[in-house]
């Protein structure tokens, strides 16, 4: 791969060029009002694997948003990596506390990022990184290097569930069939530390409604006398943790697994200053279960957060109201042996159970998926290791992170195949925020590090 340095040399500006067009496509898979140009980005992306020198390149519907596929075989004997991504990306709200237009990328300079970064919806989760994969492959095609077989998958509705995955995948069995799944939907600890995920939170999503009297009702007429749907939510949510921070739902710690305490102290190995942790995030103060560190809690303990919350009046001036209803969106992060159906089922049950006759309550599920661990000694992450070593210099550290990539554990089950995480992201780069940015050194240091990645992985497999 001594040729991959100079090609990106070569390319860097219209790499950086095709990237900040893709971002300018806004795929938001959660709001129908962007449903053309979903469509629209996987029309580019499938162009852009065509481009990259892939044989096979096609859009393939579903009930939902399409899966774009393509694929490179050079010989049926040789192993197969299915590259997985996704080219939909999170609202942008709130528009209000961006810097530049989320849609209209623009690079600056950063404190984390002299070389500069790219501002836009989508730069690092996931258009960055899955585009380094494109154009990581083409750099093997025109060169004539690329060592093994290579599949695309990269859908459209990640960042809503992938609903239609699980529907996609069932069919498509043999047209998937790999020796390895490669995914960058991930980081790692530093530019100057790398690192490997090696286990993913699951996730379990819910909304709930709690309402009250069949109406708005005035407030100094009913008031102390009706339930007010809003102070009732805040009091059931408030009751979920313990003084401990300790999740409070019966049932929901049967399962969790329960690292050693080697494995902690293993852990505790990577780089970390908390004091810089604090500074990063303008607070004065962690918080979170007793007895575990910010980086436990963050990656091998669950969690329960509310992601939104709202009632009542909340326009411009004042009304004086009692709200009939009240609404929550309530996210849980899981663990490994923690089943995401039977959380969610055990967060209905008591829910409802806590609820006071003043009101009723509904819960509506959403969405979820397992955690997943990879393990360290396969082949796909030691040629991982060694792909990192390759253009850092230096050994990655393997780390769990707090995130949640649903699908990679129904990848093992369907395809019956591991999932290496080789994440370039950092961060500090707002994903799921305002101001989300991707670092260009990370975006080329990418596309130089996956064809080691192809190559290891190809003399390990022999």
């Amino acid at each position: 791969m001594e040729n991959i340095a100079s090609y990106i040399r070569e390319h860097k500006s219209r790499f950086i060029d095709e990237l900040i067009d893709l971002l300018r496509i806004p795929s938001v898979s959660a709001d129908s009002a962007y449903s053309q140009d979903v469509w629209n980005t996987a029309k580019k992306v499938e162009e852009k694997l065509k481009e990259a020198g892939c044989d096979v390149t096609e859009i393939c519907e579903t009930p939902g948003y399409p899966v774009v596929y393509a694929e490179k075989i050079i010989d049926p004997e040789l192993p197969t990596v299915l590259v997985y991504g996704h080219y939909d990306v999170q609202p942008a709200d709130p528009i209000e506390l961006w810097n530049s237009d989320p849609f209209e990328p623009i690079i600056k300079k950063t404190e984390l990022h002299p070389e500069g970064a790219i501002f836009a919806r989508g730069a690092c989760d996931d258009k960055g990184q899955m585009y380094m994969h494109v154009k990581a492959v083409e750099y093997m095609i025109k060169n004539n290097n690329l060592p093994c077989n290579v599949k695309f998958m990269i859908e459209g509705e990640e960042e809503v569930g992938s609903a239609n995955l699980g529907w996609f995948i069932e069919r498509n069995h043999d047209k998937l069939k790999n020796d390895v799944i490669l995914i960058s939907d991930t980081g790692m600890i530093s530019k100057e530390t790398p690192s490997i995920t090696t286990g993913l939170r699951g996730l379990s999503y819910v909304e709930v409604e709690v309402t009250g009297p069949n109406r708005d009702l005035h407030s100094g007429l009913y008031g102390g006398a009706v339930a007010n749907p809003i102070n009732i939510l805040n009091k059931m949510i408030a009751s979920l943790h313990d003084e401990n921070n300790h999740i409070t739902i019966p049932g929901f710690y049967d399962k969790v697994e329960e690292l050693s305490t080697e494995e902690r102290a293993a852990m505790a190995e990577a780089p970390f200053s908390l004091d810089n942790y604090k500074s990063a995030l303008n607070i004065k103060d962690v918080h979170g279960e007793k007895g575990y560190t910010t980086n436990e809690r963050n990656s091998i303990r669950p969690t329960l957060d509310v992601n939104g919350i709202w009632g009542g009046y909340i326009g411009e001036g004042a009304k004086t109201v009692i709200p009939s209803k009240a609404f929550a969106k309530i996210s849980m992060r899981l663990v490994p042996d923690q089943d995401w159906q039977e959380i969610t089922t055990l967060f209905k049950k008591h829910f409802e159970s806590i609820a006071p006759d003043c009101v009723t309550v509904k819960v509506t599920p959403h969405h979820g998926g397992q955690a997943y661990v990879t393990p360290i000694d396969s082949i796909g992450y030691q040629a991982a290791s060694k792909a990192y070593e390759a253009t850092f210099g230096k050994t990655p550290i393997p780390q769990r992170s707090g995130g949640s990539i649903p699908i990679v554990a129904l990848f093992e089950k369907e395809l019956e195949s591991k999932t290496i995480l080789m994440g370039f992201g950092l961060d500090s780069d707002a994903i799921h925020s305002p101001n989300e940015h991707f670092g260009i050194w990370n975006y080329l240091k990418g596309i130089e590090t996956i064809p080691h990645f192809y190559k290891y992985f190809t003399e390990l497999y022999k």
